[in-house]
């Protein structure tokens, strides 16, 4: 595709950001699986049928342009999904809080990946003057920030805590050594 005019970056942005969403239709359910935490286990759940409704919200956006619903290849999701297969491939081994602090991570990645998205096509479209599509993409803006939150509370609630008193530190207790303190930052982010 031409790249003269920002509503074909717009479009070209939109294709991607449609195969990248339906990219995650697929993943969420195998993150689910691997999931320990029960809560950890409903909000990925809950952010599949929330990910369905960004695709037909996508296909509206679509329609609002006038053109047919078609996805480009999205390297960038392609390459963070891989990252939450390995994170469930090494589940079998792993300490279950520490995999779900893992999957945390994976999954604020794309949160992440998705947030910047959504917030550029939202100003490519108002900057356009299509506040009809830039509002679909608000919506959604919105709804992956409130996810990305979401994660940050259940990983600092317990999963990170748990996580960090693992095997290792077990150890350090048994032979004399204190266990750490965690740490904390001040920023809302799962993996630090």
């Amino acid at each position: 595709m031409s790249m003269e005019s920002l509503k074909e970056v717009m479009v070209d942005l939109l294709r991607d950001l449609y195969h990248a969403e339906k990219q995650l239709v697929a993943a969420l359910p195998k993150l689910e699986k691997a999931a320990s935490s029960r809560e950890l286990k409903t909000a990925f759940a809950d952010h599949l049928k929330q990910t369905r409704e960004h695709v037909r919200r996508l296909e509206s956006a679509f329609a609002a342009l006038e053109l047919k619903p078609s996805a480009k290849l999205c390297h960038g999701m392609k390459g963070l999904v891989e990252e939450g297969k390995e994170v469930i491939s090494e589940k079998r081994s792993g300490n279950p809080d520490a995999v779900d602090a893992a999957l945390i991570a994976a999954a604020q990645k794309v949160e992440h990946y998705e947030i910047t998205a959504y917030g550029t096509l939202a100003t490519f479209a108002t900057q356009l003057g299509r506040e009809d599509v830039a509002d679909l993409f608000k919506q959604t803006l919105g709804e992956e920030e409130t996810a990305d939150k979401l994660l940050s509370e259940i990983a600092e609630g317990a999963i990170n805590a748990r996580a960090a008193s693992g095997p290792d530190d077990e150890a350090e207790v048994a032979n004399g050594r204190p266990r750490r303190a965690p740490r904390k930052t001040g920023r809302r982010t799962a993996a630090r």
